[in-house]
């Protein structure tokens, strides 16, 4: 399914309560009444969705992108928020038990104790739950306690809101869109299970041994990845993997690391990884032997197919691991088109993958610009940061306009960069990028 498909889907799932609801032909209420109803049914089915879009589901995010695939799910998961906290307040009919002359409810709001309780509980813990997740990186908790509590609460909230519309939704009581509720739930938790179950069932059946870890440049090191009794995994060059060195499948201590090995080098995964603080503070410790386990392949920075004259690959820190891959796929396809590396960090020491850099410019003559914003007395390269000044510098001739970028770095140099480049005239489509941190 292609990923336009993929958007009609749900799309098509996002308003399949509001066709439901028209269809159960009960007799209508005030325009807001109405409206309201319209903005709860909407918001729960985007709140059940998201799950699915959250349990890296090669399937969706190997057509659309990962990068795609998040911030479609960020975006949503703020509408599904918007919409149920407008959606108590827009009601214009008063609330009363249910009167024997009005069976069809078509003429006040009923509550049972069950559904106001739920609905109460969801109200004030979604917007919480959305706030925790937005500030997820100014808290003190580890990644893998924030996981773990955002699928639990997520669920929780599912749950909540399911009670809630079943006993209190006048459309929802339908049998019809009952068993849509009831369906879409049980997504929802298979989702789940998938992700805490059954993805670390399989990555138990084919693990991987630590093959090397090596100090490639300040605080970066080089981890490789044998597979350990099978024949390894089927990748793109440019994509990524969630790498857990625990020694057992199900930890939740895992990172996502951009491979930076080729397809055509053979089953090793060679991996650039910069100490960050997290579960990464210790990878130097990390000894041979050891087991990991890997979720993946993922990603959408792959040039597979890709036909642009010249390609230009814009790095900052281990966003160089990507590039290499890429470069050295290209070098074993013997592909002549020109290419271009940028290459930027803070100081020279944490220049990596030197051996490689070199190897780039003597056989597949590729121009590498290397950039440092605070450069040593004898430094010959570009200083600096990567800004639009340099990129017009370096890609501001007309031919430049049609070639491909592929982008991979911080967040602010990346948007940097991409602003520059569509000042320049290159086409949205000519440019990729992809982001392991979102807001």
């Amino acid at each position: 399914m292609s990923g336009l498909a993929l958007i009609f889907v749900y799309l098509g799932v996002a308003i399949a309560p509001l066709v439901l609801a028209a269809a159960s032909l009960r007799p209508p209420r005030p325009l807001m009444d109405e409206i309201a109803s319209a903005a709860g049914l909407v918001a729960y089915a985007i709140l059940l969705m998201e799950f699915v879009l959250s349990g890296r589901f090669r399937s969706i995010s190997g057509r659309v992108g990962l990068d795609v695939t998040m911030r479609f799910h960020q975006l949503l998961a703020r509408t599904a928020l918007a919409l149920a906290l407008v959606h108590p307040f827009l009601y214009t009919l008063p609330f009363a038990r249910p009167m024997p002359h009005d069976p069809t409810r078509q003429l006040t709001l009923t509550f049972e104790a069950e559904g106001l309780v739920a609905g109460l509980f969801a109200f004030i813990l979604l917007p919480a739950f959305v706030a925790l997740s937005i500030g997820r990186d100014r808290m003190s908790w580890t990644y893998e306690t924030w996981r773990l509590l955002h699928g639990l609460g997520a669920l929780a909230i599912a749950v909540l809101v399911q009670v809630h519309a079943l006993h209190a939704g006048r459309y929802s009581q339908d049998p019809l869109l009952a068993g849509l509720w009831s369906g879409l739930l049980a997504v929802s938790v298979l989702s789940l299970a998938y992700v805490y179950a059954v993805k670390p069932l399989l990555k138990m059946r084919r693990p991987w041994r630590v093959e090397r870890v090596a100090s490639l440049a300040d605080r970066t090191w080089e981890l490789v990845l044998a597979p350990d009794g099978h024949d390894g995994v089927g990748y793109k060059a440019g994509q990524f993997a969630w790498i857990g060195l625990s020694g057992h499948a199900f930890s939740l201590k895992e990172n996502p690391f951009s491979i930076a090995s080729a397809p055509g080098d053979g089953p090793l995964l060679r991996f650039i990884i910069k100490e960050l603080g997290d579960s990464t503070a210790t990878i130097g410790k990390v000894p041979p032997g050891a087991t990991a386990h890997l979720d993946g392949p993922h990603g959408h920075l792959t040039i597979d197919g890709r036909q642009e004259p010249g390609i230009a690959f814009i790095a900052g820190g281990v966003g160089i691991a990507p590039m290499l891959g890429l470069l050295r796929q290209l070098e074993i396809d013997e592909d002549a088109r020109p290419t271009t590396l940028v290459y930027g960090n803070r100081t020279a020491t944490q220049i990596a993958c030197a051996g490689d850099l070199a190897r780039m410019r003597r056989t597949h003559h590729t121009d590498v610009v290397q950039v440092v914003s605070e450069p040593p007395a004898d430094w010959n390269g570009e200083t600096g940061m990567i800004d639009a000044a340099l990129v017009g510098r370096l890609f501001g001739e007309p031919r430049h306009r049609d070639w491909l970028y592929v982008l991979c770095g911080p967040p602010a140099m990346m948007e940097t960069v991409e602003g520059a480049l569509l000042d320049l005239g290159v086409a949205p489509s000519q440019i990729l990028s992809e982001r392991f941190r979102y807001d």
